[in-house]
């Protein structure tokens, strides 16, 4: 009688072996795992294409600060009156040529130029690129194009692909030979560096 019931006992016993039932859990867990991830990675990736990129990429691609009467600009061809005597070195008022070119995206938006360790400030349309004055200097406008074609808007921009010249009125006497700094700091806080010999031209 007691063989029986001990031969039941052993018969009700049916389970998984350990290491099988550890290798079910694992296998799960790295089923789920991957199921998870997938899932998650196309989220992100999506996310991330819905959003425009913010990188900012100017180059400067050359500069006009010779003191020959005439400047030009980024496109060779075009010129502009920039100085009442030629010969004199760069003067107060006078004009320097810095070409640019936004290889970004997203048209960028100017915040501050400096030039020589003096600050400049925007002046829109045609008026900053009108006849010769020897004016008091400190300001810049942005020539798109040509002569006749000056960035209008009141905030200074540069679209993306576009090649400008930024026109400085200067604000101080430049010393003929002198390397002077051109710095220039966009709305989102990227800051780009040149220097200008001035009484050269390049590019």
């Amino acid at each position: 009688m007691s063989y029986i019931t001990s031969k039941q006992k052993m018969t009700s016993r049916r389970a998984v072996a350990p290491i099988i039932a550890t290798l079910l859990l694992v296998a799960i867990a790295v089923v789920g795992g991957s199921i998870v991830f997938v899932f998650s990675q196309g989220f992100f990736s999506s996310a991330q294409v819905s959003g425009s990129p913010n990188i900012e990429s100017l180059k400067f691609t050359g500069y006009d600060a010779t003191d020959g009467g005439i400047l030009k600009l980024h496109d060779g061809g075009s010129t502009i009156v920039a100085t009442g005597t030629a010969g004199n070195g760069l003067l107060t008022g006078e004009r320097v040529a810095v070409y640019v070119q936004n290889q970004g995206v997203n048209k960028v938006t100017l915040g501050e130029i400096r030039f020589a360790g003096s600050v400049y400030t925007y002046t829109p349309g045609i008026g900053a690129l009108g006849p010769f004055t020897n004016g008091t200097g400190g300001t810049y406008s942005i020539v798109s194009k040509t002569p006749g074609t000056t960035v209008t808007t009141t905030s200074p921009e540069i679209q993306a692909g576009q090649q400008a010249t930024i026109m400085l009125d200067l604000s101080e006497n430049v010393k003929t030979g002198r390397d002077a700094q051109f710095k220039l700091s966009t709305s989102n806080g990227a800051v780009f560096v040149g220097t200008v010999v001035a009484g050269q031209q390049s590019g």
